[in-house]
Order: structure tokens, then sequence, then C-alpha cells
């Protein structure tokens, strides 16, 4: 019999919890609209409300500022947009500005226009460049509208946790909006919107352990909000039409409860990432780990190894079962140049490997991963040396 394969791929997708999916489950077995007066509706739209309060609660929101969205990528469409409203009032968004880092669902703007979207540089720890974020805020001409500005949280290729409590200030200096995509953050560091850390966040389920097709918006108010990017019934108070994805948030919810429920676990975690990159190091004195000298999540190793090109490397772990990343997941299955490790500096790099982890990561994939990369580096000295 062949041995299980490890899985090592959490950033991009994290298994289902089992939690997640009795809920799933049970919600299939509800009939009605959650929009229904009866009572089969009432208790549809119980489920949905509990599931927004556990959702709330994983980042101390209130449950009524939390919108379900079909993921992390409508979500920042939704917000993305030069179009809010404060009460019947219209606001108007001038220029966003973006983190060069950022995922594609944020460097890709929204609804702005390609002229009105600034980006921001990081540095080598790919870490934003807080000195010309500052610059660039202070630059911005009020008489055309407000400013916003959308950051991740931590990167999901490096795992690298950027300032946002510095960025947020910033921004409220200047009197903008920030909207923080924290879907590789939540549930792996603390966040609490009540704190400052930003005016909207973007969560997404399945990168906790919840079921695909479903994310959320949560405001630390809802004084603002942006037009809504799905238009029509009054569903999710009229931010976004569409009868809601029951089965779906209520996996959601689960997914969002053992989060909250179960922090002391990261270290656990952490450990195992540690032992990772000590597994490579040893194996490959020359490999270069990304963002290891900055505040990195805690189930995160981005690596390159010289003379290894990334794609090469993706299919051989595949061949030898194991699933990890070459960079991110979110291009069609493509493998090119990471415009994250562009951003950074390291436009030479012939590609790196993402390793990302969760609680439920075993020391038998993490041997299953070693045994593969020892092999892999066998092959390569065996080329070198017959070259």
């Amino acid at each position: 019999m062949a041995a299980p394969r490890a899985y090592l791929d959490y950033n991009a997708s994290a298994p289902l919890l089992p939690e997640a999916r009795a809920a799933m489950l049970a919600a299939l077995d509800v009939t009605a609209n959650p929009s229904s007066v009866h009572s089969e509706g009432r208790a549809t739209r119980r489920i949905i409300e509990e599931a927004r309060r556990d959702v709330a609660a994983l980042v101390n929101a209130k449950a009524e500022h939390v919108v379900f969205t079909s993921g992390a990528t409508e979500a920042a469409a939704t917000l993305l947009s030069p179009d809010w409203r404060m009460g019947r009032g219209a606001v108007r968004m001038s220029r966003l500005y973006v983190c060069e880092a950022d995922h594609p669902c944020l460097l890709a703007g929204g609804s702005f226009a390609p002229d009105r979207v600034t980006r921001i540089g990081v540095d080598a720890r790919g870490v934003m460049d807080l000195a010309a974020l500052k610059a660039a805020l202070d630059g911005h001409d009020r008489n055309e509208g407000l400013l916003l500005v959308a950051v991740h949280a931590a990167n999901n290729e490096t795992g690298v946790v950027q300032p946002f409590g510095r960025i947020a200030a910033l921004v409220k200096a200047a009197g903008g909006v920030l909207v923080l995509d924290a879907v590789q953050a939540a549930g792996r560091i603390p966040l609490d919107i009540t704190a400052g850390c930003a005016d909207f966040l973007i969560l997404s389920s399945h990168k906790i352990g919840g079921p695909k097709g479903v994310g959320a918006i949560i405001g630390a108010s809802d004084l603002m909000m942006p037009k809504p990017l799905v238009a029509g019934g009054g569903q999710e108070k009229g931010h976004r039409a569409g009868t809601e994805n029951l089965p779906g948030i209520a996996g959601f919810g689960a997914a969002a409860r053992h989060a909250a429920e179960n922090p002391g676990r990261i270290g656990a975690v952490r450990a195992m990432r540690d032992g990772i990159e000590d597994l490579i190091l040893t194996v490959a004195p020359d490999a270069q780990i990304f963002g290891r000298t900055t505040e990195r999540l805690a189930n995160t190793v981005f690596f390159a190894i010289p003379g290894i090109k990334a794609e090469t490397a993706q299919i051989a772990f595949d061949l030898a079962g194991v699933a990890l990343s070459a960079g991110s997941a979110c291009s069609s299955g493509r493998v090119g140049p990471s415009h994250v490790l562009k951003a950074m500096g390291y436009a030479d790099t012939e590609g790196a490997l993402r390793v990302s982890i969760g609680q439920a990561t075993t020391e038998a994939e993490i041997a299953r991963f070693g045994s593969a990369l020892s092999d892999l580096l066998a092959r390569r000295a065996g080329r070198t040396k017959a070259a």
C-alpha cells in the first residue's frame, strides 16, 4: 500500500475541518429560504446569524458588521470601489493605494481606473515602505475625494506580516479608509478590529478550514459602506444581494469558532515550521528562505535553492507524493516569476517553493517532504557531476 500523500499547501486551501463538514451537512437538511418569514425560514435564518456571530468573534467585531460574500475576491472587488455611501449621502474615493506585494485581487484595483491606483513598494524583507506610503498619503489631493488604502495583513507567499497597526495610524491621520486583507492572517495571528487595525477586514472561509466559495467583509462600523457590487434583493442588509449560501456560511461559522477556540496550537505549528526550515538548510545550505528576518506567519516557509527551477521542483514533489506550491495558487495553474519576490528585489531567482502547514500537519508528512527534497537534491548533484 502506498504511503499517504503529504498535504503542505494550507495557504492555498486548508483541509475541511470535521466541525465545518458537520455544520454543512446539517445545513443541507434545512429546506427553507432564510428570507422567508415562516417558522422554517426563521430556523434557516438562525443558522446564518449564529455563523455571523462566530465569524465576527474571530476578529472581535459586531455580528451586524459582517457581510457574507462568495469569497475574498468578491469582498475585495466590493470594497475597492470609488463609490461609497454614508447614510443617504454619496462618498467618493478618488484614489486607491495598494502594496506592490499584495494579492492579485487587491492589485487588480477593483473598480478604480488604472491611473487612479498607486502602488507602494516593499523592502527586501517584504515589508511595506511606510515612508513611501506616508509621502503618498501626504500628497493626496483631498479636493478630489477621500483616499482608500488596501493592504494584506500577511503575505500569502512569504507569510510576512505587515505592520498594519502603523499603516492604520498613517491612514487615519490622512483621513482615509483602510481595507485589510486578513485572508492569511485570520486564525493565525491575533486580529481585533476594535483596536484600530483597519476599517474593514476581508476573510475567506477555506483558508481557516471552512468550505470554499464563501468569505466576508467585516467592518469596524457600518456608518460608511461601498456601493453593492451585487445588487438585487435586500439580503445582507442590502450590501450583497442573492440568497445566502447556507451550507457554506454554516461551515464558515464552524471553522471560525474552531480557530477562535484553539489559538494555543499556533505554537506547535511554529515549531514544525522551524523544523522544516532546519531540514531545508541542513540538506541545502545554499537555500534562501525569504522573509526569515522579519515577523512571519507561524505556518509558512517560502524558499529557493540555486539551480532548481520552482516549476520542475513542484512536479517532482507531486510525483513523490508531496503537495506544495510554487507561489500563489491564484494564477489558474500557471507557474512563473513571483511578483512578490520581484517587489522584494529578487527578480533573478528561478522561482521559489512554498510550504504551508496547519494544526493537522503530521511529522510523517514533514518527513516525506524531507525525503523528497533529498532525492531532488541528489538528482541535481548527479546532473552537476555529469556536466
